[in-house]
């Protein structure tokens, strides 16, 4: 599912000055107007070389035309370089992750290898369509994940590309359907999010709790989750977990099987740690990262757990350090976005 950013077709969005320069389109070179040239046949020869070459070099320059993607605009917005796909008409921009020293099982990692952060713009009728891939280390993904929700994009998977890397390299797919002023505005603050973060300057919460010295209150918990079942606590830890159910080869699986949302709770009532799972459909996914990213709990995976399963079941992994009643209470109000039974 595609989001929106800014939901006005391009048309409706360019400024006059945009109208003028008009926009690239793939496979098509337009030719700028010549501008009206005073000639004045006193000008020395080689005044009047320098105005034909600049008249030439004016000509020669590819102008984007009226209905596809404005490059200069993309990479003014992001703040990096791009290039033009002809076949496919689209528009990448690019982010090296240079600055990024790691390793994976001894193999030097660099920007070719696979740490490029990217996000490449297609028109798609009206509008434009935006899909990239954002590289980051653990501790930039949710301060960068809330930028990008923040500004109308869709965060779509949150996983690894490497097995032994050093630090650990996470990769954040997001995309967007809208204005391409504002797609490239929001992948813009995305990049400069990312570099904000970088070396060291993103956000890891922290805690001191051990689950053999567990103190929280269970019935303050269940009391949360009212009508939605009670969990039990063992070692340490109290779980609640809640189902839902799909079809896979014709077959309803449910909470038993794994597809359901839990939630895993340890330390005291004023200081605890929350860990767990949660099953929603592919229309409920934004919703919930944005009340959970609002409550100010982690994000640490988004993926699929089964295949040709229908309707289709996304699962997110999440971490919180916080107030015991706060944590069940941002979980509570992510569950309030899914159709939970």
């Amino acid at each position: 599912m595609v989001g929106r950013a800014g939901g006005v077709s391009i048309s409706e969005a360019l400024t006059s000055d945009q109208r003028r320069r008009g926009i690239w389109t793939a496979g098509q070179t337009t030719t700028m107007e010549e501008p009206t040239m005073k000639r004045s046949w006193h000008l020395p020869t080689t005044g009047l070389a320098v105005a034909l070459a600049a008249a030439t070099a004016a000509r020669a320059q590819p102008r984007p035309a009226a209905g596809a993607i404005d490059g200069a605009e993309i990479e003014r917005l992001t703040g990096a370089k791009g290039t033009l796909d002809v076949s496919e008409g689209v528009f990448k921009v690019s982010l090296p992750r240079a600055d990024i020293a790691a390793s994976a099982a001894g193999v030097r990692l660099t920007p070719p290898l696979g740490l490029t952060a990217w996000a490449a713009f297609i028109k798609a009728g009206g509008h434009v369509m935006v899909m990239g891939d954002m590289v980051m280390l653990e501790d930039q993904v949710n301060p960068v994940m809330s930028v990008a929700l923040e500004n109308g994009l869709e965060v779509t998977a949150l996983h690894n590309h490497f097995f032994w890397d050093a630090p650990r390299i996470m990769f954040m797919h997001v995309g967007g359907m809208g204005d391409q002023t504002a797609l490239g505005g929001a992948i813009g603050k995305v990049f400069a999010k990312i570099k904000e973060t970088a070396g060291g300057k993103g956000s890891v919460p922290r805690a001191e709790i051990d689950p053999a010295r567990t103190t929280l209150d269970p019935a303050a918990i269940d009391r949360v989750f009212a009508g939605l079942g009670k969990g039990d606590l063992a070692s340490g830890v109290y779980k609640i977990v809640i189902g839902r159910t799909t079809r896979m080869g014709g077959q309803v699986v449910g909470k038993a099987m794994g597809v359901n949302t839990w939630a895993a709770f340890a330390g005291s009532n004023e200081k605890a740690v929350v860990d767990g799972d949660f099953a929603m459909l592919e229309s409920e996914l934004q919703p919930v990262l944005k009340v959970l990213r609002g409550g100010n709990i982690n994000i640490v995976a988004i993926h699929n757990h089964m295949a040709s399963e229908s309707p289709r079941i996304v699962f997110l992994h999440y971490w919180g350090i916080g107030a015991t009643r706060e944590l069940a209470g941002g979980l509570k109000a992510a569950l309030d976005q899914t159709q939970h039974q």
